[in-house]
């Protein structure tokens, strides 16, 4: 873990696209930037973006700049490989898109109860171990989407585990569904590094409510973002927070307030403690936008884009988030009455979201006569 530089990373999985490409030239620009300002930590999975974070890897990162001069994540996700036998070829080819020879740390991806089995069978871990051994991965670790107790069984199965990845920001801190608090503890008490995802919680604590937003502005400085990374960034033991920049001024915006990192002073923590009631008044839906519950959709359904609907419709009551709603439904082929409630997207979702009863509350709200 010498290589890494400062504890902020690059998170590749929403990056800036032109219709359905990555805009290759803005992500250029934001690595040379996140570089130059002294970070080194890039986070890929195969899965990301439909394949093509890895390819945007390549091509503005391992083609352009020296090994030696970053450290590059990847992941090795359940929905990839059946059995044993499948996971050497899938790790060849995650190697081959992102154009190196080795990766510096390679997750067991979104380890939790509903998958935990899958990779025991086919002896995920095992393998990864081996890879170690043999130079093709410098350190094995696990992203982690459940409860403390299960992070706690995968812990003492594999103790050679090398860091976790979890889910950590001020909005789920103390939720009963994600636990970010207990399962940090865990990780800690385990003596495991910890990498931060999600600190902003899919833009949900960038995009404020006019009221949490006036809270922070009366800081006198800094943008919303920034006290969220810097929330998470400030726990001990934290090897790694990821920011998924989506555009140049985001990375802008990150890279600076990180470049100087200090954590939360008091008066800044009782302002996040006041977001986090503002946070808890207005029942948002907690998605993130991974899109996790998309990608085996049967009906094609754009689940995310829906509850950025509903939450706004939360917010502002007005006729633009219906007018969203039905361009949103236009671009998709089709809309949420179309689910036919086969419970594949409650399965994958990291939330642990009734993804099927939230469908119908908004065919209520937007599909009235």
């Amino acid at each position: 873990m010498e290589k890494i530089k400062r504890n902020f990373g690059f998170g590749c999985m929403r990056l800036p696209m032109l219709d359905e490409e990555v805009d290759v030239e803005q992500v250029k620009k934001m690595v040379d930037l996140f570089l130059a300002r002294g970070f080194n930590y890039f986070d890929t999975a195969h899965g990301y973006i439909d394949g093509k974070s890895e390819l945007a890897v390549r091509a503005c990162l391992t083609s352009r700049y020296p090994r030696e001069s970053y450290v590059l994540t990847n992941k090795l996700s359940g929905n990839f490989f059946e059995k044993e036998e499948d996971i050497r070829p899938l790790f060849d080819k995650q190697l081959e898109a992102c154009g190196v020879e080795y990766f510096d740390f390679y997750l067991m991806h979104a380890q939790g109860a509903r998958n935990y089995p899958h990779y025991k069978a086919c002896r995920a871990y095992e393998t990864a171990f081996a890879l170690k051994r043999e130079g093709k991965v410098r350190h094995v670790g696990i992203s982690f989407h459940d409860t403390p107790e299960m992070l706690d069984r995968i812990l003492s199965d594999y103790p050679e585990i090398e860091a976790v990845q979890i889910q950590f920001n001020y909005l789920d801190f103390d939720d009963p569904a994600i636990q970010s608090r207990a399962v940090y503890e865990t990780a800690r008490r385990h003596g495991k590094p910890v990498i931060i995802m999600e600190p902003v919680k899919g833009g949900r604590l960038v995009e404020l409510p006019e009221e949490a937003r006036e809270v922070f502005s009366s800081l006198g400085g800094g943008s919303p973002a920034s006290y969220a990374i810097r929330f998470a960034a400030g726990f001990e033991g934290v090897m790694m927070v990821l920011s998924g920049m989506s555009d140049l001024p985001q990375m802008d915006d990150n890279s600076a307030f990180m470049a100087d990192f200090r954590p939360l002073d008091g008066r800044e923590r009782a302002a996040v403690a006041e977001v986090q009631r503002i946070f808890k008044t207005k029942s948002f839906i907690p998605c993130t936008a991974c899109r996790y519950c998309t990608a085996g959709c049967p009906m094609g359904i754009a689940i995310p884009e829906i509850f950025a609907t509903v939450n706004a419709q939360k917010l502002h009551q007005n006729w633009n988030s219906r007018f969203y709603y039905s361009v949103v439904c236009g671009k998709a082929g089709s809309k949420a009455s179309d689910c036919i409630g086969c419970g594949q997207c409650e399965s994958v979702c990291p939330q642990h979201l009734e993804i099927r009863e939230l469908l119908r509350a908004a065919t209520a709200e937007f599909e009235k006569e």
